[in-house]
């Protein structure tokens, strides 16, 4: 326990330390509620993690039951979350033997970004600034989590998609500013793009992941945009475009299934936005309804899941639940 409390505490220095030198946040005082916030209804803290036990929750995959995988960032942890609230604690990944602290900005281990493919097995990324462990990692039901692909331990992969078209994962690196793609077999990953809007200004870059309408759709923490590279013929990038901007603190999002609408956390600011085709956006949830330090949001109908790690507010990482109306 000893070293999930320091290593918990490690990521609330280098998080603050690191928006605070990209001055992503321009307050950490709480903004009020917009009444629930007009297009999201009911919203309710369904679950809290232990923060002492490194459970800092940093991306989310909905099974077709209703219950979501969640990666505990601080914990090294792959868990299930039940539809009644129920933590199974499915991998616990290998601790590098320098403890982790050369990972690049964090300077300790931590689990990313994670996906479910249809029969259940499960994908997720692990970063710790050593060749032998950063990288994607399989998990198949009821087996052991193993390392499928390398990635630069120079690095910090952290979104990650899984394109069902063609069993292609794409892999967000927030430090070296690119985008990788691997099979989902595994392999040696390829740079899909290094286009500079990916790029970082000294904390995070490229973030948040999702495929969608024939494009990858990316975040930039630092930059405050949503991003999209259209996949042109035999699955290379094309030009990307910026969709959004001004999303302070962004972290991951999630199509609301109407369009290219999503759902976008905004870390810092302890928030989520709801933005429009167009690029225009507007609070929808912010600490008032519970929001510690948003990292991720998945919907599913009509219901919303999102993950507050307490990266700054180091109180109560948790689970958000709403009823998406718009």
């Amino acid at each position: 326990m000893a070293t999930r409390l320091m290593s918990t505490r490690l990521f609330r220095s280098a998080v603050t330390a690191g928006i605070m030198v990209a001055a992503t946040i321009p307050a950490l005082v709480p903004t009020a509620a917009s009444a629930a916030s007009a297009p999201l209804a009911e919203a309710r803290i369904a679950e809290h993690f232990d923060l002492a036990e490194g459970r800092t929750p940093e991306n989310i995959a909905m099974a077709p039951n209703g219950d979501a995988y969640v990666t505990f960032a601080a914990g090294r942890q792959v868990a299930r979350v039940s539809r009644a609230g129920a933590v199974r604690v499915l991998a616990t990944l290998p601790e590098p033997a320098d403890g982790g602290v050369h990972t690049p900005v964090m300077r300790f281990p931590l689990t990313t970004g994670v996906v479910r493919a249809h029969d259940g097995t499960l994908y997720f990324l692990y970063a710790t600034g050593t060749a032998d462990l950063t990288g994607v990692w399989r998990l198949h039901p009821g087996g052991r989590p193993q390392r499928i692909a390398a990635l630069p331990a120079n690095g910090l992969p952290n979104g990650l998609a899984l394109d069902r078209r063609t069993d292609t994962l794409y892999i967000t690196d927030s430090v070296l500013g690119t985008i990788w793609k691997v099979p989902a077999s595994g392999g040696t990953p390829t740079a899909w793009s290094t286009a500079p809007e990916l790029a970082s200004t000294g904390f995070l870059g490229a973030n948040g992941l999702k495929i969608h309408n024939g494009a990858v759709w990316a975040t930039n923490l630092d930059k405050g945009t949503v991003l999209r590279i259209p996949m042109r013929r035999h699955g290379h990038a094309g030009k990307v475009r910026t969709e959004a901007t001004g999303l302070t603190g962004i972290d991951d999002f999630a199509f609301t299934g109407r369009g290219d609408q999503l759902l976008a956390t905004l870390n810092g600011p302890s928030e989520v936005a709801l933005v429009q085709p167009d690029g225009t956006h507007s609070t929808v949830l912010t600490s008032v309804d519970g929001l510690q330090n948003p990292t991720s949001v998945a919907v599913r109908g009509d219901r919303v899941y999102v993950l507050s790690a307490a990266y700054l507010t180091g109180e109560d990482p948790n689970l958000l639940l709403a009823r998406l109306d718009c």
